[in-house]
């Protein structure tokens, strides 16, 4: 059966990226043991949003694919079960803590503190997020953005 090639009706992953981030995961291991671990790592965290309930889902696969195609240098795994992506260094530079895995009101996207946001003596680090729509991306991609920086 051909994969889908439009998006989900939650607005989460198609088949196809599903399918081409596992191709991708099964890439990076072929390169060695550092390719390994970051294959793994991205495993991971496909498996822990794969987990999560319709709603988290399709946040998390929208919060996944802003950051990869924003930071791709950033690499993927699971903090604390949770997806997160860290710098070159390992440092977590941000996490998606699923609403479902707290039982709260609504999923965050939370900065640590090797992520690049410090603006004065306070500054936000964590993000209540509901649903997805293009001003969230956009918000999220300017975080991103600032944190990598």
């Amino acid at each position: 059966m051909p994969a889908k090639s439009s998006p989900t009706e939650s607005g989460g992953f198609t088949d196809a990226e599903r399918a081409a981030m596992k191709q991708r995961a099964a890439e990076l291991r072929a390169e060695g043991k550092k390719g390994a671990k970051q294959a793994d790592g991205l495993q991971a965290l496909l498996d822990a949003i794969e987990k999560m309930t319709p709603e988290d889902r399709a946040l998390a696969e929208r919060v996944h694919a802003t950051i990869t195609a924003t930071a791709p240098e950033l690499l993927s795994k699971t903090w604390y079960g949770m997806p997160a992506y860290t710098n070159a260094d390992g440092k977590t530079i941000v996490a998606f803590k699923n609403s479902g895995k707290f039982n709260t009101r609504y999923s965050t996207l939370e900065f640590q503190d090797a992520a690049n946001l410090d603006d004065g003596d306070v500054w936000p680090v964590s993000y209540a997020m509901q649903k997805w729509s293009p001003a969230v991306e956009k918000k999220l991609i300017e975080l991103i953005k600032a944190a990598v920086s």
